[in-house]
């Protein structure tokens, strides 16, 4: 992916944890219990902080070695199991679905996102 396809996925992961944290604070507020509603606004709340990093780390590339897009993809995926995962789990019963194997999905995501910013450590580039 380059990084022009990163800063439209930041772009789209930004734009749906605004209408997702909308959702929560308003319609969902009356459905979900306290519990649910926390953990749901856990997911916006990561989701939209790596949406953040993932576009400024896209916007400044040229800082960075040929290994920064193994970290954003590894942010991305992060993101996915991470965030949908908890939303998932968080509107299971709302939906009336069992969804028990998204559990284990939770952390795998919390530790993508771990593995990028290590990862991004290791990509900063050397001045000369």
């Amino acid at each position: 992916m380059t990084t022009d396809k990163f800063i439209k996925v930041a772009i789209f992961f930004a734009a749906t944890a605004v209408a997702l944290g909308a959702l929560g604070a308003h319609a969902l507020k009356e459905i979900l219990t306290t519990s649910q509603l926390q953990s749901f606004e856990t997911g916006v709340r990561y989701q939209f902080l790596h949406a953040l990093a993932i576009l400024l780390l896209a916007l400044n590339a040229e800082k960075f070695n040929h290994q920064l897009k193994r970290s954003l993809t590894l942010m991305t995926t992060g993101i996915c199991f991470f965030s949908f995962s908890i939303y998932l789990l968080s509107l299971q019963k709302t939906l009336g679905n069992s969804l028990p194997f998204l559990g284990p999905i939770t952390p795998i995501g919390g530790l993508l996102l771990i593995s990028a910013w290590i990862m991004l450590f290791f990509c900063i580039k050397k001045k000369a």
